[in-house]
This record gives C-alpha cells, structure tokens and sequence, in this order.
C-alpha cells in the first residue's frame, strides 16, 4: 500500500464506521463539555479568592461551593455520557470490520493464501482489529476533545495575564516538536512490533497443528527456543516502544511543571509590585485562577503523549487491516454470469498453460499447452511423475487458480463465464490432503450440499465405506476436533471423499483420495466408487497404480503437456514414459491388475 500520512490513512477506515460517527461526535462533544465545566471551576475561585475578606465569609462560600460542586456533578456526568455515547458503536464497527476482513480472505484466492502466513492473518482479524475498535471507541474521542481543550485553556490563561500565559506557551512549545518526531520514529517501531506478534501467532499455530510431529522427532525443546527467540524479539520490540513513549510522557510531565513554576514566581513578582506589566496589577485571584486552570490542563497535556501513541498504533493497523483488503481478487466473477440448468458434465481443456505467479520468467510453464476432454459420464485417471502438475491441473477445473492462457469449459462453456458458486456446485473435489471442520459429522458431509436427504447422507457415507460414524458417541452429530485430528488419516479420507460424493456434482475431481485407506478399505470404495462413476463424470489423479482401475481411460502428463491418452493396457505396450511411470509406482510396494 502507499504510504500515507497518519491523518489520511486513519481517514481510510471512517467509510466502515459511518453508523458510529455519530455516537462518536456526541461522546467527543460530551468529553469537550466536561473539560469547559472543569475550566470554568477556576473563573468562580477566583471571585472568591478576591472578595475574601471583603464580604460576609458565609454568603459568599456557600454559593460558591454549590456552584463548584454543580460544575463538578456536570463534568462527571459528561463523563459518563461520552463513556455510553461511544463504547457501544465500537463494538460493532469492530464485529463489521472483522465479518468485511473476513469475507475479503474467503473471496481471495488460493495463490493469496499459499504466501500468507495464517498467524499475520489472525493478528490483523483479532488484535489490529480490536486496537481500532479502542481508538474509535476512547483514542480518536479524547484526542480531539483534548487538543481543543488546551487551545481554549490557552485562550483562557490569556484572558488572566498575557504576560504569564506567554511564558507557559513558550516553555510548553517544544512539545509539539517532540510529538512530530515522534510520531515519525514510533510508526515505524509499532509496524514492526504487529509483524513480529503476527509471526509469533503464525509459530504457535505450526507447532500446534503440527504437535504430533514435533513430539514423534522430538523436536519440542528445538522449536521452544525457536519461539523463546522470536517472543524475545517481539519484547525487544515492545520494550523500545515503551523506552520512546516514556520518554514523551517525561518531556509531557516535566515541561508543564517547569513553566507552571516561572510563571509562579513572575506571577508573585507581578503581585508584589516588582515587576509591572499593566496598570492594574495582577490579583490573588488572579494568580490562584490561573494555577488551577494550568492544573486543569494538565491532564490533557499529559494525555497527549499516550494518545499520540494509540493513534500511531491505530494508523499501523488500519496500514495492515487495507494490506489485505486493497489486495486485487484475480480470480472474480463475470459481470453477467451464465448459469447452467442441468449441467451434463462435459468437460474440457483446450491449449492450457499455467505458471505460479512466483515462478521465474526463464522457467517454462508448469502446463504448458495441455489438450484433454472428458466425455459426459467418462472417468479419466491422470498420472504422471511426481512434480510433474497433475494437482495443479484438477485445481484449474474449479478456479481455485487460474489459467495462465487457454481455457478449461465445462459443457462447451468457458468457466471463467461462471459465477464461482455456480462453477462449484458443479464440480466437487476430494483432496489427498483432506480438511475437515471443527463441526459435527453431518455438517462436514454435508458442506457442499446442505439441503441433501438423509438417505443421500447415508449412500455417500456408504460409498466412501465410512459407517464408521454411527459408532461415534453421537453418531452424526458428534462434532470432531479442528482439523480432524480426533480422527485417523484413513478415517478424515473417507469423509473427505463422502463430502464430495454428497454433493452429487457433475463432475467429480479426486486427487488421490485414498492414499490413507488400508487395501481391504481401498478395494471396497472402488467398488462403490464405479456405481458413482458410471453416471459422473471424473477427473482422478492416480498417485497409485490401484487408483487406474477406476477410470476408462489414462491420461499421461509428462513435460507439462498430455502426451497419450487410452486404456492402461494399450498404453503399457506403447508408451516406454507409461511404463516408467507405471513401475516407478509398483516400486513404491503397489501392484496392479491389468484388465482389458
């Protein structure tokens, strides 16, 4: 993102926080009335201090102390208004802000994902957000209700005597400095401390999903000094944020002390006769008013060096909140979308060449001119060496990437001329890598067609040989851990491909969706599989020779183009890379029926 000065960039998020600016005017206006009824405390001692002793004590104190006291019940009753005014509203500028972040992250594309760490996403969805949420909410509110607080705390110690007024503002006039220059030193420390927590969340998600790797190498003491590291960084971090702010707050304290204490003496010289300024000279009242009224002041000054750093913080975040937000979605929806009725499953890829974005100009497209159609209902196994593309081109079919050049039609349709959901409510995938949701069984299966029968709940879990289910403590309804990992790798394949059954596609995309199945398990879902296939069309990436009995013909992908196509009998008697391919994965302890 370019870079921005602080006030633009804060300016950046108000379009989100439209319903609270209202609330928040009302709570800084609420917050700026206090701090006039507080300011006004001073005019009324003064009438006090100068008529003692000229009246009767008792008729001038009582009403001077119910009209302090009365000044006194208002400020606080401001304070209390501008406190229900805004902490409402921010919570729910914060709720949109996280659901619009949200959904921006299910809206881009799988290419955004595979280079952010999930920790710096998680940072910016929770802490950035709510530090957004407080500034709105109490940082934004007493910055400007204070700022204007002093001006007109200034404007008032004028009113007293100029002369001492002058002297507070030289001495208090650095302050201002010190504030630009803080603002441009601490941004970039505060930029630096929200990357470093984001890596720190991104390690303690890795090692928590991944704990059973660690513990089976282990290699838990390696990867505790690894995050001791990174935490002691981030306290690095966080220790010279705090060295800078406590170091305005010293300028912020100390400053106003030393010019409320020359203005003391030249205000006492002043009163004494010593020093004449105007003809009239400066009275007791005076002088005590105009102390008080820098003491009133004090706590907005003092304020400003805290506020000025929740500000910064606050600009770091919405920097890191709009990083992800102004990221171009490349893969998008048309803007008039076709749609399909009933899709037949035909699908297609003509001339298509893919590359990842990152990969270097000198480097030859990973596909590179790939031809290949599926008649309606044909089942074709891919297979090819490892590395080759074969996972990338099955991720082409639903637009999880997107080509690079030529183009993959479903029904004679380019499906770029889908709206996303309609492509995929077409085509249904299984993932040799198989995720599942922090939910109950059904809910898992069901993800892809939520509005399915029971009975076609229970034929897919019976396809995919995964009755295990009904034994679970709830059956259906137990609600398995994160990820899955409560279940086995064979038992999360299973469900994974009863997912994709589920949704009765009409094209089914399986990358090797049975690599964690014992044989006996294996053979059983490829018998229950072709019941499937015989009225689907299927795209299966075949990681083992097993896998090729399940489709009509193969496909062969070598040097990022399909160069043979047939039945795997034909293809082991002409094509010398077939039978490489073929025995490299025999090699691997499988063997496999040769049917004709």
């Amino acid at each position: 993102m370019q870079k921005m000065g602080t006030v633009r960039t804060l300016l950046r998020i108000f379009p989100y926080a439209k319903s609270a600016l209202p609330r928040v005017v009302l709570g800084t206006l609420a917050a700026l009335m206090g701090h006039m009824f507080a300011l006004a405390i001073p005019r009324l001692l003064q009438s006090l201090v100068d008529q003692f002793g000229k009246v009767k004590t008792t008729d001038l104190l009582l009403p001077s102390v119910a009209a302090v006291l009365g000044m006194g019940l208002l400020e606080a009753t401001m304070v209390l208004l501008r406190r229900w005014l805004v902490l409402t509203p921010g919570t729910f500028v914060e709720a949109g802000l996280r659901k619009t972040l949200y959904a921006k992250l299910q809206d881009l594309p799988v290419a955004f994902h595979d280079k952010w760490p999930s920790g710096q996403l998680l940072s910016r969805a929770t802490g950035d957000l709510s530090l957004i949420r407080r500034w709105l909410s109490f940082g934004i509110v007493l910055l400007v209700a204070n700022i204007i607080t002093i001006i007109v705390g200034f404007l008032v110690l004028f009113s007293y005597n100029w002369l001492l007024a002058t002297i507070f503002l030289v001495v208090m006039s650095p302050l201002w400095v010190l504030g630009f220059r803080f603002e441009k030193e601490y941004h970039l420390t505060a930029r630096l401390s929200q990357d470093q927590a984001g890596d720190l969340a991104t390690s303690v998600e890795e090692s928590v999903h991944g704990i059973r790797v660690l513990k089976a190498f282990g290699r838990g003491s390696f990867m505790t000094e690894k995050f001791a590291k990174d935490a002691l960084n981030l306290r690095g971090t966080e220790l010279k944020k705090a060295k800078m702010v406590s170091v305005l707050w010293f300028y912020f304290s100390t400053l106003p002390d030393v010019a409320l204490g020359l203005c003391l003496v030249v205000g006492v010289l002043e009163m004494s006769g010593v020093i004449q300024i105007s003809d009239t000279p400066m009275t007791l009242g005076a002088l005590s008013a105009f102390i008080l009224t820098t003491r009133v002041m004090r706590w907005p000054v003092d304020s400003i060096g805290f506020l000025l750093s929740m500000t910064i913080d606050a600009r770091t975040a919405v920097e890191r909140f709009f990083e992800v937000i102004d990221t171009k979605v490349d893969i998008s929806d048309p803007d008039q979308p076709k749609s399909l009725t009933e899709a037949k499953g035909r699908l297609s890829f003509e001339n298509v060449h893919f590359r990842y974005s990152d990969s270097p100009e000198s480097q030859a497209d990973l596909l590179n001119g790939i031809d290949l159609e599926i008649e309606p209902g044909e089942s074709i196994a891919l297979i090819g060496i490892t590395g080759s593309g074969k996972t990338s081109l099955t991720a082409l079919a639903t637009r999880l990437y997107e080509v690079s050049s030529g183009s993959v039609k479903l029904d004679g349709v380019d499906i770029r001329e889908f709206s996303r959901e309609e492509l995929r409510s077409h085509i249904a995938m299984a993932f040799e890598d198989s995720t599942l949701f922090s939910d109950t069984v059904r809910n898992n299966v069901l993800l892809g067609r939520p509005e399915s029968t029971e009975e076609e709940l229970a034929q897919a879990l019976e396809i995919a040989q995964a009755q295990f289910v009904y034994e679970l403590p709830e059956g259906l309804d137990t609600k398995i851990g994160e990820e899955g990992l409560s279940l086995s790798g064979g038992q999360r394949q299973r469900l994974a491909l009863a997912r994709a059954v589920a949704a009765k596609p009409a094209v089914l995309v399986l990358d090797d969706p049975l690599s964690a199945l014992d044989v006996d398990t294996e053979a059983m879902v490829e018998d229950a599989l072709r019941t499937v296939l015989k009225a689907t069309t299927a795209l299966i990436v075949a990681h083992r020779p097993s896998t090729v009995q399940l489709a009509d013909r193969v496909a062969l992908l070598e040097n990022g183009r399909i160069t043979a196509v047939g039945k795997h009998s034909d293809l082991l008697a002409t094509n010398e890379h077939y039978r490489y391919v073929i025995s490299s994965l025999d090699a691997a302890g499988k063997m496999i029926e040769v049917n004709d």
